[in-house]
């Protein structure tokens, strides 16, 4: 399976509106779409109640995996931008 390591730009990390964002966009995938934290934790990247539960933190490096690699170098490219200014 397609896996692509990225580290999160937004300023606040993964919570509240960038997380709601990414969700979104994770949930548009054709197929399920992991986040992996630094910390080994996974959960599906479409539920936002289990991103926002990593707790994941500006800077810190996450792991996304799929069999969409479309989809996985979409939502690269979000966490690579803060999503706080959008």
């Amino acid at each position: 399976m397609p896996e692509r390591t990225v580290v999160v730009a937004s300023s606040v990390g993964l919570h509240a509106r960038p997380a709601a964002l990414f969700s979104q966009q994770a949930a548009q995938a054709a197929v399920p779409v992991v986040l992996t934290s630094a910390s080994g934790r996974s959960v599906n990247a479409a539920s936002i109640l289990g991103v926002l539960s990593l707790g994941i933190d500006h800077g810190e490096r996450v792991t996304l995996s799929s069999a969409d690699a479309a989809a996985l170098d979409a939502l690269v490219e979000m966490l690579e931008r803060d999503l706080d200014l959008e």
